[in-house]
């Protein structure tokens, strides 16, 4: 089949969803989207919309019949029934389960260790009785713990202490299944976005450093190359294309990694599709992880994943005080700048920290991106229209 004939149905129809489709069509390739959603951002760019849940096996099935291939752009979505398209013929990349995987966050905790893949050290609790036993056991105070399933930009995760958990002087956040696990002490946040095609040829792309809002929990500031030695560089590389070699199947991971003090690198998590750590790589790299994505959907080769510039990437959050329509404030000098490149979502209201767009920079030097992305922080911010 002309893989450029290819119909691509995508579960969920948020941002990334949307930089999928504005980066390849050029290829006039045809999006079909599932999402609850018809205001979201994919809906004005899908070939076919179906309005409906991504738990809802009827709806999947649907998207599926008018579909070649299916992908999905957030993982909280109906592995079952995708497993039993798959089991049926239906071509789903990255497989369903891989997904199913990745889901778990206990699942994936042990599939690091039986892959002999570094990661924190980690225990699997039921409830809040079996608490205590685990954070004993585990060092230093401070911990964390992440709801098993359902997580997402933050959410279901909790950096505790261990002294007012076990004296009862702070609440367990959550009742059901979580890993509790060793709280790294980060010198820096990395990651190596890996991409595999249905022939397990890999290429990746250059390491990213990342700094999150420690509220929100939500990339603020991204930088390409991270600010590493060769040496780490190359070793994330290499743990990140293991960690892809062992899940067995073709698509696009997001590998986070935590740098330590003692410059020691232990994996956090994966994303199994295009992910927030990437955007810059529309710009700064000769292929973006959204074409890459397509291409290996529709079959096509990997494309190069050189640095064209050292590049930075902001998130445009919400403003915190605010909820509804909005402007931003400083476009025009903003505009003005070279290397700038503004990508807004579609998105009808602001809301607070909501994802509402991203801004990559690029320079000559990493130095200029700093002092150029520093300048686009501090200016460019959401005021009510």
């Amino acid at each position: 089949m002309n893989p450029l004939k290819k119909r691509i149905g995508v579960l969920g129809g948020g941002q990334l969803g949307r930089m999928m489709i504005e980066e390849t069509l050029r290829l006039n390739l045809s999006y079909n989207i599932l999402e609850a959603d018809s205001n979201c951002p994919c809906a004005p760019l899908a070939s076919n919309f179906i309005e409906g849940s991504l738990m809802d096996a009827e709806k999947i099935n649907q998207l599926a019949a008018i579909s070649d291939v299916l992908t999905w752009e957030i993982e909280h979505v109906n592995t079952e029934a995708l497993i039993a398209l798959e089991e049926a013929g239906k071509e789903i990349i990255p497989s369903p389960k891989i997904l199913q995987l990745i889901q778990d966050k206990g699942l994936q905790k042990q599939f690091y260790l039986d892959h002999q893949i570094p990661t924190g050290a980690f225990f699997l609790v039921n409830n809040p009785n079996e608490w205590a036993a685990a954070i004993e056991k585990l060092p230093g105070n401070k911990f964390v713990a992440k709801t098993r399933k359902g997580g997402y930009d933050g959410k279901g995760v909790a950096i505790l202490n261990k002294h007012d958990i076990l004296k009862g002087n702070e609440p367990i956040p959550f009742e059901g299944p979580c890993v509790l696990e060793a709280f790294v002490p980060c010198e820096k946040e990395l990651a190596v976005i890996v991409a595999r095609d249905k022939q397990g040829n890999i290429v990746s792309y250059p390491s990213i450093e990342m700094e999150f809002d420690s509220k929100a929990n939500l990339v603020t500031l991204l930088l390409s190359p991270a600010r590493v030695g060769s040496i780490i560089e190359e070793e994330a590389e290499q743990i990140a294309r293991k960690v892809v070699k062992a899940l067995n199947g073709p698509g696009l991971f997001a590998v986070e990694m935590f740098l330590d003090q003692e410059g020691k690198i232990w994996v956090n998590e994966v994303a199994p599709r295009a992910h927030n750590s990437g955007h810059h790589t529309i710009e700064a790299c000769y292929t973006s992880q959204f074409e890459q994505l397509a291409r290996i959907v529709i079959g096509l080769p990997l494309g190069s994943t050189e640095l064209v510039q050292p590049a930075a990437m902001i998130n445009l959050l919400g403003a915190p005080d605010f909820s509804g329509s909005y402007k931003l404030d400083k476009l025009e000098e903003v505009s003005k700048l070279p290397g700038v490149f503004i990508h807004l979502y579609a998105k009808a209201e602001s809301k607070p920290m909501r994802k509402m767009g991203h801004v990559c920079i690029m320079a000559p030097t990493l130095t200029e991106v700093i002092e150029k992305a520093n300048y686009v922080r501090e200016h460019l911010v959401f005021v009510k229209d």
